[in-house]
């Protein structure tokens, strides 16, 4: 899968784009959403989580083209993209630590009410924003379908110290096999 950020509305707030008169949905839908589906069958529109989003995500998913919705951080605007037909969802959890909230509980909140309707369409959370191991871990747990997780973590993620340990232990005993 590739997820590309539709850039000619991403750096313009969405306030400031209707007082110059643009139409912020058009864009998503007839430059970025289409002409960036049209790249290749695996291509993901990523589409942020507000009202013009919702209705850019509604017009693209019914012509079928695979739809992102990002910088998801509560359970309406989850089950909102759910039902514009946002085939991802994906809820910040890192950025909740950030500000000190518990990004963990409000991941497993949206995975918990997604998981209890039937959009009529898959869909699928991806836990972003992801900054530890035990993110790793809490996402897999409650049911998240994907996370993005950087590159140190991951490294975090593989590594232990009875796995350290545990070779350990096997070195030295292929040392005794060898001096026998």
């Amino acid at each position: 899968m590739i997820k590309i950020l539709t850039d000619s509305v991403a750096s313009i707030p969405a306030d400031a784009a209707r007082e110059a008169g643009i139409d912020v949905i058009t864009l998503y839908v007839n430059r970025d959403g289409r002409e960036l589906a049209a790249l290749a069958d695996n291509v993901v529109v990523k589409i942020p989580t507000m009202v013009e989003g919702l209705a850019a995500t509604k017009a693209l998913s019914e012509e079928g083209i695979p739809v992102n919705m990002t910088l998801c951080f509560s359970v309406p605007q989850a089950i909102m993209a759910a039902r514009a037909g946002a085939r991802y969802i994906s809820p910040f959890v890192g950025r909740f630590d950030d500000i000190a909230e518990d990004g963990i509980s409000q991941l497993a909140d949206v995975v918990a009410a997604v998981n209890n309707y039937d959009f009529g369409h898959d869909v699928e959370i991806i836990a972003a924003s992801v900054r530890s191991a035990n993110h790793v871990t809490q996402a897999a747990l409650m049911g998240a379908d994907i996370a993005t997780v950087p590159f140190a973590a991951l490294k975090k993620c593989v590594q232990h110290p009875l796995t350290d340990r545990g070779l350990d232990a096997f070195m030295k005993d292929w040392e005794k096999v060898q001096q026998a």
